[in-house]
């Protein structure tokens, strides 16, 4: 199995000193309209910790708010000890934080080696091209279409494509977005595949996804969101048992 950073394994000794990522009664608004409510939520180093929820429930607004693009109101955001509050976006990628939103967002006119290499900006020019071969063994399949433009790839290349992308800039976390959105079934297991793979490998993960189903399986902890609010909480297996969450989540 190719490992893509070495770094990312190396914190899973730390994990228990303090979490990777806290944040604690985080409140976020789109205008005058709140959008998170008290929020608060962990993630240890080298843990998969999935958000799950229906659509329009805040889990894009929460990742958002972690990666910079959308400021937080009232409460803490702390990442590795650190107070993000007052970081820009661009700032917190080169802390670590590498955002893989929702809908992909890969520049479709660019080759599908040029789109991973953005990811690189900020990581030094000898070290780009090593990280490209590890993500072209990580996805075999970007390597066969390297050169082709990004807007011509299935919609499960370009998900793995926009997860390439972010993993260029070595994050210590990796925020991943409804990577399964739009997929075909067989896609889908194939993106989980990738992230367990990454799981397996150490990356530090959070995931959203509505699937909860491909999930909560992988996750060492989970969060349940409602309406810009965290419901429930628990190991992942135990909530893929929880009666409230197999009626609203697995059509159980």
């Amino acid at each position: 199995m190719t490992k893509v950073f070495e770094m990312n394994r190396s914190e899973r000794g730390h994990a228990v000193a303090q979490p990777l990522l806290s944040l604690h009664e985080v409140d976020t608004y789109y205008g005058s309209i709140q959008c998170l409510h008290q929020v608060t939520i962990e993630i240890m180093a080298g843990s998969l910790v999935a958000l799950v929820g229906s659509n329009g429930a805040g889990k894009s607004t929460l990742l958002k708010t972690i990666s910079g693009l959308q400021s937080s109101g009232a409460g803490t955001l702390a990442f590795n000890g650190q107070d993000l509050r007052r970081v820009p976006a661009y700032k917190r990628v080169g802390m670590g934080i590498a955002h893989c939103p929702e809908g992909r967002q890969i520049f479709g006119d660019f080759s599908v080696e040029e789109n991973i290499c953005t990811g690189g900006y900020l990581q030094p020019k000898t070290t780009v091209a090593e990280d490209l071969e590890k993500m072209y063994a990580l996805f075999p399949i970007l390597k066969t279409k390297r050169h082709q433009m990004a807007g011509l790839l299935s919609g499960g290349q370009q998900q793995m494509l926009a997860i390439a992308r972010a993993l260029m800039s070595h994050p210590r976390l990796l925020l991943l977005d409804e990577p399964s959105m739009g997929l075909a079934p067989l896609m889908v297991e194939e993106v989980f595949a990738i992230i367990a793979k990454l799981r397996q490998q150490g990356v530090t993960i959070l995931l959203v996804e509505q699937n909860a189903y491909e999930a909560l399986p992988l996750a060492d902890w989970a969060y349940v969101m409602e309406t810009g609010r965290i419901v429930l909480s628990g190991k992942g297996d135990e909530l893929m048992h929880n009666e409230q969450v197999r009626q609203a989540y697995l059509g159980m």
